[in-house]
């Protein structure tokens, strides 16, 4: 009898054991591969396939009851239908009696949607957010957001991210630590956190750019506040879309006496014709990371792309653990 109820609760035991399963949309499943690679699992299976009148239909094709389930999904072009279809992929989950549901979004889509600015505007980045809340999301785990208060407009725990560290170890390697000719500087204000922070873990001087934008992805640069002048120059900005904001600064660091313009984002969403313009710009190299997928078929030779599958795949662990997500962090550089 005593070894008869020692089985059950062995086998009870085991059936509490809880499970990490990961699942990709289709909206970038090769980021979704390489972070299952550093997690050593494999990508769930899940079907999903979209209607001949465009609804999206998912099903998930293994069990996942009691199961902490992540969703990798990238709300890149075309938006709408890969936020949909993550919308039903967390429904679908839930239904399914998932334990737990992330949505990992490395690109959270209308982020620059995040509150008024004229009447009878929509505040679209907060609406996203309910959308993934009302469909049954326990937590998101996104990288850079184009403001930080967008945090606030989840109920539940936010995982916001960072590829600051990934560009730090970059240049660093570059040779850009300490360099007497180098210079980073912030397209706008709304960079200046972040210029100042890149600034300060290669050791170098930082300066900012003033502008005028006078309609979406045009604008004009004013002021140069700092020392450019004999300098090689690295752009900080979170997002490159058309890439105007960025080509303008460039020419504007020019001639103000920069030697060298190199520039970095976390997302390079090069909507309209970004790849031609900044194929044919000054700018010297543009680093990104791979939280969107490049486009098939456009000029990408001064682009370079960095993983950030590396930070997801750890963050994702010590969540599903139960452990601090800032120790994905803690690193050589001691960014935080």
């Amino acid at each position: 009898m005593e070894a008869e109820i020692e089985m059950r609760n062995g086998y009870l035991s085991q059936a509490a054991e809880r499970r990490l399963m990961l699942f990709s949309g289709r909206g970038y499943p090769e980021l979704a591969e390489k972070i299952a690679d550093r997690l050593d699992i494999h990508l769930g299976e899940v079907e999903l396939r979209q209607f001949a009148n465009g609804e999206m239909y998912a099903r998930y094709l293994e069990s996942i009851r009691g199961s902490d389930v992540f969703i990798v999904q990238s709300l890149c072009d075309p938006v709408n239908q890969n936020l949909m279809e993550l919308l039903i992929m967390i429904d679908a989950a839930k239904r399914a009696s998932a334990a737990n549901i992330v949505a990992v979004i490395p690109w959270y889509a209308y982020s620059r949607q995040d509150r008024k600015t004229k009447p009878r505007e929509p505040i679209t980045a907060r609406l996203v957010a309910n959308m993934i809340q009302t469909a049954g999301a326990d937590r998101v785990m996104t990288m850079d957001l184009h403001v930080g208060q967008i945090e606030g407009f989840f109920n539940f725990p936010v995982d916001h991210l960072t590829a600051m560290h990934t560009f730090v170890d970059y240049y660093i390697d570059q040779g850009f630590k300490g360099a007497g000719d180098a210079v980073v500087v912030a397209p706008d204000t709304g960079e200046v956190k972040q210029a100042k922070l890149l600034a300060d873990h290669l050791g170098l001087p930082w300066a900012i750019l003033s502008k005028t934008r006078r309609g979406p992805g045009e604008s004009e640069i004013t002021h140069v506040i700092g020392e450019v002048e004999g300098r090689r120059a690295i752009l900080i900005d979170d997002i490159i879309a058309t890439g105007g904001t960025l080509c303008n600064a460039a020419e504007r660091l020019i001639r103000e006496g920069a030697t060298e313009i190199y520039a970095a984002a976390t997302h390079g969403e090069f909507s309209g014709s970004a790849y031609e313009r900044l194929e044919e710009s000054v700018i010297r190299e543009i680093v990104v990371t791979d939280t969107l997928p490049l486009k098939a078929d456009r000029p990408t030779s001064k682009i370079r792309t960095l993983t950030i599958a590396p930070i997801l795949a750890n963050t994702i662990r010590n969540v599903f653990l139960g452990e601090s997500v800032s120790a994905v962090f803690m690193g050589e550089n001691q960014l935080f």
